[in-house]
C-alpha cells in the first residue's frame, strides 16, 4: 500500500461526532478549500498591521496546536498562523490520499499561493522540518527565513528509540498496533507520546497534560486517524530513500533563505548528531542547541526557541539595511 493510494474517508453522515478543537484564548480558526484538500488555519491577531507574515508546520502526529505556546511570544514581530496538515488536527485527509513528503508540500505551497501571504517566515517541526525544507528548495520565492526544528532528515544511524514510529511505515504494522493498544487509555498513550517526544515530561503543566488527553480522546474517534499517520510515517520513509535532486539533503543545499536549526540534546527521534550536519548543509545558517530539550523544543522551551527566531530577523533586517545603505552610497 503506497502513500498515495485513495485515503479512507467515511461519508460525512457517517463520521462519528467529535468534540472540537481547543482554541486558546487570542487564537482564531478557519477552514480553507483548497484544489484537492480543505486545511484548518489557526491564526493570532498581529499587534500591529503591516508585519511579515510566519507559517508555521508541525510534525507526524501533531496540529497546528503545536504552536500554540510559541506564537504569543511572537505576534509583535510576526503575523503568525499555523496549518493542519490534511489528516491532521482539524483537517480532514487530501483527497487523493497523498501523505507523501511531497504531497504535504505541495498542501502548503497551494495555501501560500492562494493567501498570498508569501514570501513567509517558514517553520517546521520533524516532518514538518522535511516538508519545509522541500518548500523552501523549490518555491524560493514563498520563503524568507526558514526556522527548523528537529527537522526529519535523512539519517544512516536510526536512534533505537525511532524505530517504533519507523515502523507504522510498514503495511498492516498500525492495525496491528490499535488492535494490540485497543485497551490503552487516551492518558495513557500520552504519557507515551510524552515521554518519547519531551527531554523532560515533568515539565507538562498538569492543565497542558489534561489538554493533551482532550485532544487525543478527540483524535481516536476519528476514523481515519491511524491511516494518516501510517500512510505520512511511510512517506518519511520513502522520501529517505529518495536520490537525485529530489533528496532531501540535496534538496537542503538548495535552500536560499537564511535558516535557524534548533536542536535538542535529548531528542530520542531526530539525532542530535544531525546537527553539524545540518549546519555544513544550509549555506546560510545558525544553530542552536539546547542540551535539556528533546524533540518538540518550541512546546518545551517556547521562550528560548521564539528568541532564537527574534535574533534570525534582527539579524537579516540589519543585513537589509546593511546592503541599502550600501547600494545608496
Amino acid at each position: 500500500m503506497s502513500s498515495t493510494e485513495p485515503a479512507f474517508v467515511p461519508p460525512a453522515n457517517v463520521l462519528p461526532k467529535v468534540a472540537p478543537v481547543r482554541v486558546a484564548e487570542g487564537e482564531r480558526l478557519r477552514s480553507v478549500r483548497l484544489p484537492g484538500m480543505t486545511l484548518t488555519v489557526r491564526s493570532r491577531p498581529p499587534a500591529r498591521e503591516g508585519l511579515p507574515p510566519a507559517l508555521y508546520v508541525h510534525g507526524l502526529g501533531g496540529s497546528s496546536q503545536n504552536w500554540s505556546a510559541m506564537m504569543p511570544l511572537l505576534d509583535d514581530i510576526v503575523d503568525n498562523e499555523a496549518l493542519d496538515l490534511p489528516g491532521f488536527g482539524d483537517s480532514p485527509p487530501p483527497d487523493d490520499g497523498d501523505y507523501s513528503v511531497t504531497g504535504h508540500a505541495r498542501a502548503v505551497i497551494r495555501y501560500l499561493d492562494a493567501s498570498g501571504r508569501g514570501p513567509v517566515h517558514l517553520v517546521g517541526n520533524s516532518l514538518g522540518g522535511a516538508i519545509t525544507t522541500r518548500v523552501a528548495a523549490v518555491r524560493p520565492d514563498l520563503v524568507r527565513t526558514l526556522t527548523l526544528i528537529s527537522p526529519a532528515l535523512p539519517e544512516l544511524r536510526v536512534q533505537r528509540t525511532a524505530v517504533p514510529t519507523g515502523l507504522l511505515a510498514l503495511p498492516g504494522v498500525a492495525a496491528l498496533f490499535t488492535r494490540y493498544t485497543k485497551g490503552w487509555t487516551a492518558e495513557q498513550r500520552v504519557r507515551g507520546v510524552m515521554a518519547l517526544c519531551y527531554g523532560d515530561p515533568t515539565r507538562v503543566s498538569p492543565e497542558g497534560f489534561r489538554n493533551a488527553v482532550e485532544e487525543m480522546e478527540r483524535r481516536l474517534r476519528l476514523p481515519y486517524f491511524w491511516d494518516a499517520m501510517a500512510r505520512s510515517a511511510r512517506g518519511i520513509v520513502n522520501a529517505y530513500t529518495l536520490g537525485g535532486q529530489h533528496a532531501l539533503w540535496r534538496q537542503a543545499e538548495r535552500v536560499l533563505a537564511p535558516t535557524l536549526l534548533v536542536y535538542g540534546g535529548r531528542d530520542q527521534i531526530i539525532g542530535f548528531r544531525m546537527a553539524q550536519k545540518a549546519a555544513r548543509t544550509f549555506r546560510d545558517s545558525r544553530l542552536v542547541t539546547l542540551p535539556d530539550a528533546g524533540h518538540v523544543a518550541m512546546m518545551e522551551y517556547p521562550e528560548t526557541v521564539a528568541g532564537a527566531f527574534r535574533d534570525l530577523l534582527a539579524d537579516q533586517a540589519a543585513r537589509g539595511a546593511a546592503e541599502t545603505a550600501s547600494a545608496g552610497s
